[in-house]
């Protein structure tokens, strides 16, 4: 089957003067016809369990299908030599006649979990979703449901006083610990009009959906797993020679208020604590990039950005490849995981979460997005998400711990990054622990 090339976003319908294509044709002519729907609104709602979503602030991507899929490296680290897998498939399709063969999926938080990557059959494309505004946001959630926090809070409170006795006594200089929410519900989750929550309320962010496997410990007859979500944060996109990385490291909770909320926000600008934590990243993310690029454009301090439910500090970084053969996913694993998701140092910040995390992360804090067979892709840092099947979510939200963090104020954060999920599904803000 062949793949659907770029579509642009239709147009609104002619002034209804216009009739027919002859000017000046009476307005009560004929009652005025509904305005067509957006292209990348129909992706959304075409969206089934099984397919991959992705859509940026500037293009939507819906995949169906498995032309081939990219194999696992057999070995203990499942990320060792995957740009070059992904580019031997890649390569194997065009060969086969598959127009425009382009990877999509996921990579997991480190390599003990395989990278769920595929070539698929079809790919729609869109620009940025559109909303005609009729669709209400209804609630994916039907029946009772119950929610269970790991760790409990005390226990995530007492993981942040010691990663925070590790800094004092050694040379850890941030790790980012998180925390897991399961919701259990007694009727199937509609996955599709979660992905459509999340999208309405985030139009600013990267939101996916993608196919998993199932857990090796799932219960016969288990529906498909699907990994969904709506994050801020871009890890690194690439077209042609030019590099785009947007990390985002420091947070602090939105308020109701428009008074409080705009002071959070000079707060968190001001705060010596949220710029350290900010600093560490951006030297990782610019020292990653740096061996790629002929030119690297590092901001002298970060900007804010906001969603609905938090505020974010923001660096923006460019530059020009130095090899048009580097593509985007090479960029990724080069930059994997950076310290606003891990800490750092690397190796430190990953044992300390391996010691005083209680679960495996997964696919939490990989990334997901699209390589294409000429390097171009995006990749958005995979936060503010769940892993899903039938009946299950699995909520995941984390917080960066530098010197000067709170076990309460890290706490605090957690939840209120939950709030992304929660809300997308129709649970207030009672529903968290």
């Amino acid at each position: 089957m062949r793949m659907i090339p770029d579509t642009k976003i239709i147009g609104h319908q002619q002034d209804a003067r216009t009739v027919d294509g002859v000017v000046g044709a009476p307005a009560v002519a004929r009652e005025p016809e509904p305005e067509p729907e957006a292209l990348s609104a129909r992706l959304l709602r075409d969206y089934d369990a099984g397919a991959f979503f992705f859509a940026s602030p500037r293009r939507t991507m819906l995949a169906r299908g498995v032309f081939a899929t990219v194999p696992d490296a057999g070995g203990t680290n499942s990320l060792d030599g995957l740009p070059e897998r992904v580019a031997a498939v890649l390569n194997a399709s065009r060969e086969a006649a598959h127009d425009i063969p382009v990877a999509v999926g996921a990579v997991p938080f480190d390599g003990r979990v395989a990278a769920q990557l595929v070539v698929p059959i079809t790919i729609q494309r869109a620009g940025p979703l559109v909303f005609d505004g009729a669709a209400a946001a209804r609630a994916p959630l039907a029946g009772p449901y119950t929610l269970r926090p790991v760790p409990e809070p005390s226990a995530y409170q007492d993981g942040v006083a010691a990663a925070l006795k590790l800094m004092r006594e050694g040379p850890l200089r941030k790790v980012v610990l998180s925390r897991s929410l399961h919701v259990d519900t007694a009727a199937p989750v509609d996955l599709r009009q979660l992905l459509h929550n999340l999208a309405r309320r985030n139009p600013h962010g990267y939101t996916f959906a993608v196919d998993l496997p199932q857990r090796a410990d799932a219960a016969p007859g288990a529906g498909r797993r699907t990994l969904i979500g709506a994050s801020p944060e871009l890890l690194v996109a690439r077209s042609g020679l030019q590099v785009l990385a947007n990390p985002l490291a420091g947070s602090a909770a939105r308020s109701a208020d428009p008074v409080e909320d705009q002071a959070r926000a000079t707060r968190l600008m001001a705060s010596p604590k949220d710029l350290h934590e900010h600093a560490v990243v951006i030297e990782a993310v610019a020292e990653a990039l740096r061996p790629f690029c002929r030119m690297l454009d590092v901001p002298k301090g970060p900007s804010l950005v906001s969603t609905q439910t938090m505020w974010h500090l923001s660096s923006r970084i460019t530059g020009e490849l130095l090899d048009p053969s580097t593509t985007s996913l090479t960029l990724a694993l080069a930059m994997h995981p950076t310290p606003a998701v891990c800490g750092h140092p690397t190796a430190l910040a990953h044992a300390a979460i391996g010691n005083l995390e209680p679960f495996h992360r997964g696919y939490y804090t990989g990334t997901v997005g699209w390589c294409d067979a000429n390097g171009d892709g995006q990749w958005a840092v995979t936060i503010r998400c769940a892993e899903a099947d039938e009946r299950t979510l699995r909520l995941f939200a984390g917080a960066g711990i530098v010197v000067g963090s709170t076990p309460e104020a890290e706490l605090a954060e957690t939840e209120a990054k939950f709030r992304t999920m929660l809300q997308a599904m129709g649970l207030g803000l009672e529903a968290q622990p």
